[in-house]
């Protein structure tokens, strides 16, 4: 190991870690200590599948291709150059996709600046712009691993439809079409039926860790990305893997194991600004998604700043993530994060995009074997779905709002004071000393982007980490967190009126309708654990999300 700025470093391949060491030690007894001793490394990367437990041992055995994907997935270099070739002419690249089949490709077209239209929306405002913006010269990449996910299958319909309306026959309709799946699912057989191009996935990598598979490559390709990078910086980060020293992606791992049964089981995660863009969004579903069960797990925070509003606390560690550090000067090319208003991070993770992806899929999968979970499996993340399909079925059931303010249609359990402030209050106040605040906001994240500025507000309020998603994106992230992990939370649902609704065709429901049995749904599951969930449906949108802020930006400090 080498030092910066008085920290052990760990590095390798140009990805550095710095501040594991000493969070590890930090614990009881050594969590980097007890994994070596025991060989999880080498056994990790041989891809021992009994590492999590017997009853992890199915699930592991046909899971594990993320350790070495990077390398198969070359395989796939001359199709997708053969792939852009043919499609020259559409140059509007949009990705229907929901968890890991759009938040890898997102961040890596947010990082390295190439266009990418990302669909993961049931929001019909969302869908109707996305399907008005340059038709003609779209290609519409369809990303689905099991083949039946709802919202991509919507939004597949929703495309083909337009396409057909726009004066296209099925087959130049079919040309617009980048089906990538895993070999046998039913999106395979849809898309040889719609003569769209299919490019199929490794099957052995779950969803949340195929940022370097044909998930992550397809469309970034498309866009403009010069994969073989990704891969190549993968590649040579995972010679160091089975190292006991100079392993990085190891110390991440002990790091997140040491704090979590330590007693720091939230993540805040925050950018250094230092060119990777958005790789907090990809984490927290690894994250939240691969620990969050059983009662246990690690929370994710996507934060502003290292000691942004909701990030102290005993129970929290501060991760910074960002592009290669160059180390010259003692003292210099340390993560810049404190001329963004924060401070220092316990931890900094910094390296190149394609290093990163394998080293927090690594880490979590260390992280894993030390909180004795599956990391693998997803047990609570159909339970929203069942009850959305129930809902769809049979229709919701009558609410009434419990008071109405201003644009915000108020629903509150019995007991809560009757103004908006007073509610929210209700929700802060009642958080217990290792909870968290989860605000859910089912809403079109482009026009109602500014309801995003609810998080660092309640955080302020609350002292307690609060957590942001849009929905029904966050469903296929912690939304298995927020059922399968500790239930501590809390939850704010936000819901918004549809003014201009928009049919899924070949289905008896719209987007609107989805959209709603996905929120009822999803309250539903919480109701059930018996967690506080206070929905606020804005009648008004945008009138809605600025009193909401208003309100919620004047509310006291929790004491």
């Amino acid at each position: 190991m080498s030092e910066l700025l008085g920290q052990p470093v760990e590095a390798a391949a140009g990805l550095t870690v710095r501040g594991a060491d000493a969070v590890d030690r930090a614990a009881p007894a050594s969590i980097r200590e007890a994994v070596t001793a025991d060989d999880v490394p080498g056994r990790l990367v041989a891809k021992d599948p009994t590492l999590w437990g017997p009853e992890a041992e199915a699930e592991a055995r046909i899971r594990l291709g993320w350790v070495d994907t990077h390398t198969r997935s070359r395989e796939l270099l001359p199709q997708l150059a053969e792939l852009t070739s043919e499609l020259g002419d559409l140059d509007h690249v949009v990705l229907c996709g929901m968890g890991g089949s759009s938040l890898a490709p997102e961040v890596i077209a947010r990082t390295l600046g190439r266009p990418l239209t990302i669909l993961d929306t049931t929001d019909p405002g969302q869908v109707r712009a996305a399907l008005a913006d340059r038709l003609e010269r779209t290609v519409v990449v369809v990303a689905s691993k099991s083949g039946s996910t709802v919202e991509t299958d919507s939004q597949r319909r929703a495309y083909w439809q337009a396409f057909l309306d726009a004066g296209m026959s099925e087959a130049e309709a079919g040309r617009h079409f980048v089906i990538v799946t895993d070999p046998g699912s039913p999106l395979a057989t849809t898309a040889a039926e719609m003569g769209a191009f299919t490019v199929l996935a490794d099957p052995n990598v779950g969803g949340r860790f195929s940022a370097l598979t044909a998930f992550g490559l397809v469309p970034t390709a498309l866009a403009g990305v010069e994969v073989t990078e990704l891969l190549d910086q993968a590649d040579a980060l995972a010679g160091s893997l089975t190292a006991e020293r100079d392993n990085p992606a190891l110390a991440l791992g002990a790091a997140l194991g040491a704090a979590a049964t330590g007693g720091r089981d939230k993540v805040a995660l925050v950018s250094d600004g230092t060119g990777i863009d958005g790789l907090g969004d990809w984490a927290e579903q690894l994250i939240a998604e691969s620990t969050g069960k059983s009662g246990i797990g690690i929370l994710p925070v996507v934060v502003e700043s290292p000691n942004g509003p909701g990030t102290s606390g005993e129970d929290v560690l501060t991760i910074s993530y960002g592009g290669a550090l160059t180390v010259g000067e003692p003292g210099g090319g340390a993560p810049t994060v404190g001329e963004a208003g924060g401070g220092t991070p316990d931890v900094a993770v910094n390296g190149p995009l394609g290093a990163q992806f394998l080293a927090w899929e690594y880490a979590i999968a260390i992280a894993g074997v030390v909180l004795g979970i599956d990391a693998f499996n997803q047990p609570n993340v159909t339970e929203s779905k069942e009850n959305t399909n129930k809902i769809l079925d049979s229709g919701a059931p009558t609410e009434q709002p419990s008071f109405t303010e201003g644009a915000i249609e108020v629903y509150t359990p019995a007991g809560v004071p009757n103004d908006l402030a007073g509610a929210l209050r209700w929700l802060v106040d009642n958080l217990g000393g290792d909870g968290y605040l989860a605000v859910m906001a089912y809403l079109d994240r482009i026009t109602d982007a500014d309801a995003a500025r609810l998080r660092p507000m309640l955080a302020e309020a609350a002292g307690r980490p609060v957590t942001f998603g849009w929905g029904p994106r966050f469903l296929h992230s912690t939304g298995q967190y927020h059922k399968g992990g500790p239930q501590v939370g809390s939850f704010l649902q936000v819901t918004g009126t549809v003014d201009v609704d928009l049919p899924v065709p070949g289905k008896p429901y719209s987007f609107g309708e989805l959209q709603a049995a996905q929120a009822a749904g999803d309250r539903q599951a919480l109701a059930d654990r018996k967690r506080p969930v206070l929905r606020l449906h804005l009648t008004d949108r945008s009138a809605g999300v600025a009193q909401l802020l208003e309100v919620t930006g004047a509310l006291p400090k929790r004491r």
